[in-house]
């Protein structure tokens, strides 16, 4: 039929309702209870109640304290976490951000889309500088690399897309960011000494803004908990309320939903930070590589 929507009737998983309905699910099967009795206390089908344990569909504030009363949560700083997660649920669903402009972000689009409404992002990058804190010449240069783009507008339309996103850190309600930098990113040469000094520049200007907070982490660290690969951490409240991890790879995008992943990437966030130096020290390091280039 010609107009049709082709999404219409589709269910569609996202991150925060994946972790919103694994939460409820964990809850149920503590109590012992069937989707019967939540289908039951929502005068929902069975089917209702499985796509939401499986993060297909949006829940309603009434639904969410219906099932919290029904498994018996009575900790208001509980409730008031689980109705945050659906309002941001909610939120991201509805969104038609400028990142949907962007083919050329492929698997980034999720997280751009969770950056734009999240409270706080914590980012451990190892091996280079995070896409928050780019020039366009270092992001153009890491794409080249890269390899994945055949079409140099691709590559020019991807760096505007990513680029875009820096305008949260600076917006009306700015992202509150504290990325862990491996020394070793400083260091490689990305593209040429020029856009490394521009790049190293950019670093120590953006720790000015009061939402930004910088650390390196030090050749002289040694060994630490990072060295087994880069993550990030997103919240939608205050930082361990509500987070996702994020971790993406050569080969795949990965989300790590539960709460115990997120509570154990927060503590690998933390040894990390311990071995990092102070924002000052931080600063003047990238000053010291950046004259030396």
């Amino acid at each position: 039929m010609a107009g049709r929507d082709p999404n219409r009737g589709r269910t569609i998983a996202t991150v925060l309702g994946r972790r919103l309905g694994g939460e409820l699910l964990r809850m149920r099967e503590q109590c012992g209870l069937r989707q019967t009795h939540a289908a039951e206390a929502l005068t929902a089908s069975v089917a209702k109640v499985a796509k939401i344990e499986r993060g297909q569909v949006p829940l309603r504030d009434p639904d969410v304290r219906a099932l919290c009363h029904l498994y018996g949560e009575q900790d208001e700083a509980v409730l008031g976490r689980l109705l945050a997660l659906a309002k941001a649920d909610r939120e991201r669903r509805r969104a038609k951000g400028w990142w949907n402009q962007y083919p050329e972000l492929r698997s980034l689009v999720e997280y751009v889309a969770l950056e734009d409404i999240a409270t706080g992002v914590r980012t451990w990058q190892g091996a280079f500088v995070p896409g928050l804190l780019q020039t366009p010449d270092y992001a153009r240069a890491l794409a080249v690399g890269n390899a994945s783009w055949d079409d140099p507008e691709e590559i020019e339309r991807f760096v505007e897309a990513k680029i875009a996103r820096q305008a949260r850190l600076s917006d009306g309600n700015p992202l509150n960011l504290w990325v862990l930098v491996g020394e070793a990113a400083l260091h490689q040469l990305v593209g040429s000494r020029d856009v490394m000094r521009t790049q190293l520049a950019h670093l120590a200007a953006v720790t000015e803004l009061p939402n930004v907070k910088l650390q390196l982490i030090p050749f002289s660290a040694g060994s630490h908990p990072g060295m087994t690969g880069a993550f990030s951490i997103v919240s939608f409240a205050e930082p361990g309320a509500m987070d996702v991890v994020y971790m993406d790879t050569t080969s795949s995008t990965l989300w790590l939903e539960s709460e115990e992943d997120a509570a154990r990437h927060n503590a690998t966030f933390e040894r990390i930070s311990r071995a990092g130096r102070a924002l000052r020290d931080s600063t003047a390091l990238i000053e010291r590589i950046r004259k030396e280039l």
